[in-house]
């Protein structure tokens, strides 16, 4: 082994930090008694080249271990190790015998974790069985890498930070995006091969792109089999942090150690060079380690103790709110500094527009697990200097129990809003007696909101977790019989209609019913106050064969099949004019709820079928409104068209009286109307239809109209 001279190094910032002349590592362990680092000339190596223990006199300060090592560049390998008590009955799990990630590392070299450890290399409980534990050479782990930030050109890149009202979200995953068939790109399933698709976004008319996890994960975590093909499941989705600060290094075409970084960087400059934003799905609820049962790979080996929150008088086990074995400590001052950090990198080193944050309630916990209205980090994040612009989206609740839809602290946080989704499907699947929460969705919630803004509410009918459009419309129940687990996982509560039979048909009848059905949800999301988010794909039906909750499946059930584009057109052009629609009319995304009357004139004004006010306790199946355009601006500075828009769930036809326009200079022009099978369900922008009678009008069986007053 060489054996480099190191000088003592500074604390702060933690990572590893490269100087013109050499590299500073800095890393927590209040507990631990020793720290190690390793550093590799290979990924492949087993052994390290070097070995440098830090003096615990001189390497330390506080509870930071530091160390500099003069003539370290970037591209550099290492790994830790930290000695300490273990003691689980205490929190303490220390295992100088293992490897550990750096919990700042930039990257981490493209091998597989979960798919190499021996079982014994996993946390045990009792001091006999650690001394069974593999040796740290018995398998490749994978590196840490150094990263010189400065060295990337981002041609006067910055985030775009784009009012929330004016946003409307697509949700991806980056790798299925361009991994499935026809795709047509280079470097499927990459982040190359993504930015090869930035001008497909661009015409669809989104403006924010939210990717699932990117943080390093490990598909491999996942042991579970495919009981009709004996194949090893994978974690696709990603949901399972390993390192929070690396973005991950199998979704680059360049698997060189760090190559995922700059690669990644071109996709943002790329979609900010076409005007779309960029918002990261983020997992700080939980990590990788699992339960006392699980495996040790950074933050338990580091400090267990501060880093989880642990079982009072019983600290071998750990809080579960997450569903996913364990908890972080978020409010911890230690863990909350980590995270405020993490997020400051995100955007400082790769310009991220925006942050979407699962389970999220998990924020809002104690360490002994119980909820806080107002919590020290959402409080933090929130008020953050360099993150005061960036956007924040929560999942206002969390897998043990609290839910705070409409309550999540913060006033400038966006909530998922899975009122909308669901009073909105049972809506449109014809359910009795509805329309009162679904008129409450249309006119942006502000039940739920209205001491805020509409664009607090994010909008959506389908998301990655759950049935996609097509299957929405295309299946009664759940298919999730090959991820393994007799299809006891994933929600029953679908709201969903195969409209006559279950899954895939060549019913023409059956299909007209469907493609007409997702056009009903599309119009509806891009109309309603809020902010609309959609899933990916479901702009051309795409289908996971039933499955919600295809966390599993990374294959062809979850890859985009972009044949189904060219069958589904119409799906597609469809969408492009709603969003076009919803991006050119103000209306549609006020900023402020509605008030009722100013000048005898109502902002908004709710129709029974016979143009008379409705009795909400008997109104079924129907829903109609007028839009006041007059206080909403365009962007040509005028005020907006008046609009009225009608929605018939039931199984038959329905005439309608129209509204009188005021304006005896204006007419009622049709703008869409889902029944219509062609292109013109939704007419172009600027070439609406004059109505032929303006006292009435017949809408289809579930169908929705969408009149202007020109």
């Amino acid at each position: 082994m060489d054996n480099l001279q190191t000088l003592i190094g500074k604390p702060y910032p933690l990572g590893a930090t490269v100087g013109p002349d050499g590299v500073n590592f800095a890393v927590f362990s209040r507990n631990g008694t020793k720290v190690i680092l390793d550093l590799f000339r290979d990924q492949n190596d087993m052994e390290p080249y070097a070995v440098i223990e830090l003096d615990e006199k001189k390497n330390r300060t506080g509870d930071i271990w530091h160390v500099f090592v003069p003539g370290l560049k970037a591209g550099a390998l290492y790994i830790y190790q930290v000695d300490g008590p273990f003691e689980p009955s205490e929190g303490h799990r220390f295992n100088v015998k293992q490897y550990l990630f750096d919990p700042c590392a930039d990257a981490i070299t493209n091998t597989s974790v979960f798919h190499n450890i021996p079982p014994t290399y996993r946390a045990v409980l009792d001091k006999t069985d650690l001394e069974l534990c593999e040796s740290k050479k018995d398998f490749p782990f994978p590196k840490c890498v150094v990263i010189d930030h400065s060295n990337f050109d981002w041609e006067g890149d910055r985030p775009l930070n784009l009012p929330m009202s004016r946003c409307i979200i697509y949700e991806v995953h980056t790798k299925g995006f361009t991994a499935g068939k026809e795709s047509c790109v280079a470097n499927p399933g990459t982040y190359d091969g993504f930015i090869q698709k930035i001008p497909y976004l661009k015409d669809l008319g989104i403006t924010s792109v939210e990717l699932l996890p990117i943080h390093e994960f490990d598909e491999y975590e996942n042991t579970n089999e495919n009981p009709r093909t004996g194949e090893r499941m994978k974690n696709y989705w990603g949901y399972s942090t390993i390192s929070f600060y690396a973005p991950k290094a199998s979704y680059a075409a360049d698997r060189s150690p760090g190559g995922c970084v700059n690669e990644f960087k071109r996709l943002v400059k790329e979609m900010h060079r076409a005007g779309l934003e960029v918002i990261l799905d983020v997992v700080f609820n939980h990590t990788a380690e699992g339960n006392e049962h699980g495996v040790t790979l950074n933050f338990r080996g580091f400090d267990n103790s501060i880093y989880y929150d642990l079982v009072y008088n019983h600290k071998e086990y750990y809080m579960n709110f997450s569903g996913c074995g364990n908890t972080v400590n978020t409010n911890h001052p230690v863990v909350l500094n980590y995270i405020i950090n993490c997020l400051r990198h995100w955007v400082l080193d790769y310009h991220i527009d925006g942050f979407r944050f699962d389970l999220a309630s998990i924020l809002n916990r104690r360490e002994d697990g119980t909820v806080m209205k107002v919590s020290p980090l959402v409080e933090a994040i929130t008020d953050d200097p360099i993150l005061h612009k960036t956007k924040m989206i929560a999942e206002p609740w969390d897998a043990g129990g609290s839910y705070q839809l409409g309550e999540f602290p913060g006033t400038r946080w966006g909530e998922w809003n899975d009122r909308f989704r669901d009073d909105i499907r049972k809506f449109w699947r014809g359910d009795e007696h509805v329309s009162t929460g679904a008129a409450t969705r249309f006119a942006g919630s502000s039940d739920l909101f209205g001491f805020r803004k509409p664009w607090v509410g994010i909008n959506y009918v389908t998301c990655h977790d759950g049935f996609t459009m097509n299957d929405l419309v295309s299946y009664n129940g759940k298919h999730n019989e090959e991820n393994g687990e007799d299809n006891r996982d994933g929600t029953d509560s679908n709201w969903s209609y195969n409209h006559g039979y279950e899954g895939p048909t060549l019913n023409p009848h059956i299909e007209k019913m469907r493609n007409k059905q997702v056009r009903n949800y599309i119009l509806t999301l891009m109309i309603s106050q809020g902010t609309p988010m959609m899933l990916g794909g479901d702009e051309f039906r795409r289908g996971q064969q039933g499955n919600n909750n295809a966390y599993c499946q990374d294959n062809d059930i979850s890859w985009f099949d972009w044949g189904i584009l060219k069958i589904n057109r119409r799906i597609l052009t469809f969408t492009k004019r709603a969003i076009e629609m919803r991006k050119k009319h103000s209306v549609f995304r006020r900023e402020n709820f509605f008030r009722g009357s100013r000048d005898g004139v109502m902002d908004i004004q709710w129709y029974d079928t016979d143009g008379s006010n409705p009795d909400w306790n008997k109104l079924s199946r129907f829903l109609a409104f007028t839009l006041s355009g007059r206080d909403c601006l365009n962007d040509d500075g005028k005020p907006d068209n008046d609009f009225y828009i009608a929605a018939n769930s039931d199984r038959a036809d329905v005439m309608v009286t129209l509204p009188t326009i005021l304006d005896e200079s204006k007419k009622w022009y049709r703008v869409a109307d889902t029944s219509i099978e062609d292109d013109d369900a939704i007419v172009p922008e600027g070439k609406p239809e004059q109505l032929p009678s303006q006292n009435h009008y017949v809408i289809p069986a579930n169908s929705l109209i969408m009149l202007m007053a020109k």
